[in-house]
């Protein structure tokens, strides 16, 4: 009599869906600054055996970036597919020669969105934000430094400290949600541009295993489609439902009136809010409109401290030492309303506790406390440009995205 053979057990795979689906089992490392992730992220690219994936803002001409450039080369060299998105306004005319660089070694590049001075349009606003590695579709990169120096700053006299910034590495079924996205954006991009990768991308997405040790994790994603508020929703659930503690650290903060009034009943019923933002003058407009959301803040008993040692470039956020998030994400209309991000939020007390540190670290060396009292003895002069700049960042936000919320 034959012996019957035992069925083939396969890994699960990836559900198709846009809903932020809630994955235990995953092992993360939160990585402060490029100091910690590029060596990291360099020796993934190296030990590749099948794939890798990048996707950035930015992808600077500087030391950092032709390491993972030469990284991403001698990859593609030992036949590893290497597949590589550059935001065309984030990354300039570099992003033309990195393709040539790269091209010649095997591996390929797409320019997102190129501008075309002659055609004005929305969606050439809609750029390509998100920061994301993945390498062998077993281990992720999420965050909002891009591939640059924390030390690069061509216009700047003199060079200020590194950017305060953060990612994160991911094992484990999180990774399938982000392999899942940018095999999306990829297709996208270069439909049936290279065959044999192709092929790959139109296979299911395998979910990881989990460790027995994991922690749960989701990857949001914002779009243009179906997640145009996914991440902000999770910001808004998180702060509602606060009970004690809410940290949010933000290079660009300019939230519209429901985020605002989150944080505000927030501080009324007895939550103690604390607001990281950008000392330094980046971007004038910017900088000077989101002064004028002050007032209300600090009257309702919201913390705000001014980062100012160099710049502040985190995307981060801290709930009641369970709920934690890190991603490209700033909190203004340009990250909310049209590009594309991605973040992923963590459940677990000793990730959120890592990332306190870190924020508490900061807050106490490198940044001054603004006071409601000062603020509000600021000049007739001050107050006017605030009202102006306000007004402008405001009535582009609802010209370009529809954004009434603001």
């Amino acid at each position: 009599m034959t012996q019957r053979a035992r069925p083939v057990r396969r890994r699960p795979r990836l559900p198709i869906t846009t809903r932020p689906l809630i994955y235990g089992g995953n092992r993360l490392q939160l990585l402060e600054g490029g100091e910690q992730l590029f060596p990291r992220l360099i020796a993934a690219i190296e030990t590749a055996q099948h794939s890798v994936r990048l996707e950035t803002y930015i992808f600077a001409e500087d030391n950092v970036g032709l390491r993972v450039a030469d990284a991403l080369a001698a990859a593609a060299g030992r036949g590893v597919a290497v597949q590589v998105v550059v935001d065309a306004f984030g990354t300039g005319p570099w992003a033309l020669e990195l393709r040539a660089r790269l091209e010649a070694a095997g591996a390929h590049l797409v320019v997102f969105r190129p501008a075309q001075w002659w055609r004005l349009e929305r969606r050439l606003l809609r750029r390509l934000h998100r920061k994301l590695t993945l390498v062998d579709e077993r281990v992720a990169f999420v965050g909002g430094i891009n591939i640059i120096d924390d030390h690069h700053y061509p216009d700047a006299d003199p060079v200020p400290g590194p950017r305060f910034d953060f990612a994160v590495q991911c094992e484990g079924p999180v990774v399938a949600p982000i392999a899942l996205a940018m095999r999306k954006l990829w297709r996208s991009l270069e439909p049936l541009r290279v065959a044999s990768v192709a092929r790959a991308d139109l296979q299911p997405v395998e979910m990881p295993p989990p460790f027995t040790d994991g922690v749960r994790a989701a990857f949001l994603l914002r779009d243009n489609l179906r997640n145009r508020r996914t991440i902000e929703d999770a910001y808004l659930e998180a702060i509602r439902a606060a009970r004690f503690k809410v940290v949010l650290a933000s290079a660009y903060f300019f939230p519209g009136r429901a985020f605002r009034r989150a944080l505000v009943d927030c501080a009324r019923r007895g939550v103690r809010v604390s607001l990281l933002v950008q000392g330094r003058v980046e971007y004038a407009l910017q900088h000077y409109a989101q002064e004028a959301l002050y007032s209300r803040l600090l009257d309702a008993g919201i913390e705000i401290h001014e980062y100012d040692s160099s710049y502040l470039h985190a995307k981060v956020a801290l709930v009641d030492d369970a709920w934690a998030t890190v991603g490209s994400s700033n909190i203004d209309p340009y990250s909310l309303l049209l590009a594309r991000e991605a973040n992923v939020v963590v459940l677990d007390a000793r990730f959120a506790q890592a990332l306190a540190a870190a924020l508490q670290r900061a807050i106490e060396r490198h940044s001054r406390p603004l006071r409601a009292a000062d603020f509000a003895e600021r000049s007739l002069l001050r107050r006017l440009v605030n009202w102006v700049a306000y007004r402008l960042v405001r009535f582009g936000a609802i010209a370009l995205a529809g954004g009434r919320d603001y």
